[in-house]
């Protein structure tokens, strides 16, 4: 399997998990019960009064604008404010999702117009009566996704917290390096923190405390809490932070978990993408990059964007910031999903690349090229029969985000409290149609049902699972609250204590402390590049 074939196959993966979506995306706005109307909430912030929704024990604001409108000279520039309205601005839908292809959002999007972020308050929450507020950044490769796949209604009723999602630029738009741009590889970065620019200075109106902050994120989102960690323009922006499934220490030849690469890459990177789009000739490229089309430009950018770290927003990697404790000291919550590679290894079997004793070899070769480090991982997880998904699985999920994860709450750890977990329900609801070549375990994303109603979809659970779904909104809004996810912990759900030491397994009624640094081979991969 050639370097060629290996960026063949992730493409491919890609599309078969878009095809497959049935939940994450489908941005719906958020319905009252059934029963008597309830009167549009309005508030006012410094920008202008919205009108949101009222539903059954919370409130939501949806499409706020936090920044004004990446078009023409703006278009890979800083965030700008806002512009002020006058009137009472319509808050009841979100706005568009950030460009990328079809996917995680149905149809995709070529709206620059979309630094927009959406509110879910407790109905009781009011500025006398301010709320804690989490801070929620989707994931998606940095390529994909949308804040208002997360309906976040069960953590603001039952975690009785504020909840804003937040929307930033993505693919080529948000992380294009060029030499001749200031921000380079770090523009969606820039949208996160002029997002919570507005938090702390607009909260309040809705509702929450701006001085009571946690930063969360999944995947890509989870490592876009690492880089505001790690980032010097972020202090003071948040009081915790929330790392699920997005390991700080990522590495960019590992294909699979969210990582960062140096600025100089970056630009070479972007130096080859003006050149695909018609402007690696011209004098100004960024004045001719600025005039190409939004579809032109997704159709010609990579399928996974990496930040650039040796900018202003972003010094260092995240992993060397955390290293040598240059980031910003707060309560961290942090884990992974135990069979987070599974759904890809399945999909690029299902993409025609079968895992079998023979050809593991070569499937090894392509992820970790050096014949001694391909031999050392294929003897370290041997293929001996019709084991191979699964086998590959692991070595995905171990190398990119197990161990990797274990690692950045250890850098954590020698400064900071830390909360460590490990989501293990192996029949969590499934996030995407048809049948997967082999069980899937608990793969990448499936804690996110039980904690939000993705893509406008409820839930399906067993009683246990929607068990488990309360103590972890518990766990969770308890960090956000207090900084210990034991502080809120309810009798329904028969709650076990969460030692901080420990990692914090949660299964349906199995939750409590596990070994997780064996069953993941940690003592192999934190030797091998």
């Amino acid at each position: 399997m050639t370097v060629r074939r290996l960026t063949t196959t992730l493409a491919c993966l890609a599309a078969v998990w878009a095809a497959a979506s049935t939940t994450v995306g489908t941005a719906v706005p958020v319905r009252a019960a059934e029963g008597a109307p309830r009167p549009a909430p309005v508030v006012r912030t410094h920008d202008g009064a919205l009108r949101g929704s009222a539903g059954d024990g919370y409130r939501t604001f949806e499409g706020i604008p936090y920044a004004a409108a990446p078009v023409g000279d703006l278009r890979w520039a800083p965030p700008r404010p806002a512009a002020p309205w006058t009137g009472v601005r319509d808050a009841t839908r979100p706005g568009s999702a950030c460009p990328q292809q079809a996917g995680e959002v149905p149809g995709g999007s070529t709206d620059e117009d979309c630094l927009r972020l959406n509110v879910t308050v407790p109905a009781d929450a009011s500025p006398r009566r301010p709320k804690p507020v989490l801070v929620w950044l989707h994931g998606g490769g940095f390529t994909t996704g949308a804040g208002s796949s997360y309906d976040a209604h069960r953590l603001a009723v039952r975690g009785d917290v504020v909840v804003v999602t937040v929307n930033y630029r993505l693919g080529a738009l948000g992380f294009l390096g060029h030499d001749g741009l200031p921000g380079s590889g770090t523009f969606g970065l820039a949208d996160q923190q002029a997002a919570l620019r507005w938090v702390r200075a607009d909260i309040g109106a809705l509702g929450g405390d701006a001085r009571d902050v946690t930063l969360a994120g999944e995947s890509a989102g989870g490592f876009g809490v690492c880089a505001q960690l790690a980032s010097p323009s972020a202090a003071g922006l948040f009081e915790r932070a929330i790392i699920q499934s997005g390991p700080c220490t990522g590495r960019p030849e590992r294909p699979f978990a969210p990582a960062a690469a140096s600025l100089s890459a970056v630009r070479a990177a972007g130096a080859r993408f003006a050149a695909e789009v018609g402007c690696g000739s011209v004098r100004d490229a960024v004045a001719c990059l600025r005039h190409v089309s939004v579809a032109r430009l997704l159709a010609a950018q990579d399928a996974d964007q990496q930040p650039a770290y040796g900018t202003a927003l972003l010094p260092y990697d995240p992993g060397t910031a955390l290293e040598r404790g240059r980031f910003h000291h707060v309560p961290v919550l942090i884990g992974n999903t135990r069979d987070e590679g599974n759904g890809w290894a399945a999909g690029i079997i299902q993409a025609g690349n079968p895992v079998t004793p023979d050809t593991w070899p070569d499937v090894v070769a392509a992820f970790f090229p050096g014949p001694a480090r391909a031999a050392a991982v294929v003897r370290a997880y041997p293929v001996t029969g019709s084991d191979g998904g699964p086998v590959f699985g692991a070595v995905i999920g171990d190398s990119n985000f197990a161990c990797p994860t274990l690692r950045a709450a250890a850098l954590l750890s020698a400064r900071v409290p830390v909360w460590r977990y490990e989501f293990a329900d192996e029949h969590a609801p499934s996030l995407t149609a048809g049948t997967p070549p082999f069980p899937l375990g608990a793969p990448h994303a499936s804690e996110l049902p039980y904690l939000f109603d993705l893509g406008g979809r409820p839930r399906t659970m067993n009683t246990a699972q929607h068990r488990l779904a309360g103590l972890m909104i518990d766990y969770w809004t308890g960090f956000v609250r207090t900084g210990d996810p034991n502080a809120v912990l309810r009798p329904d759900t028969d709650p076990p204590a969460w030692r901080s030491g420990a990692v914090q397994s949660l299964v349906p009624d199995r939750t409590g402390p596990a070994r997780t640094a064996a069953r993941h081979r940690c003592r192999f991969w934190d030797t091998r590049p």
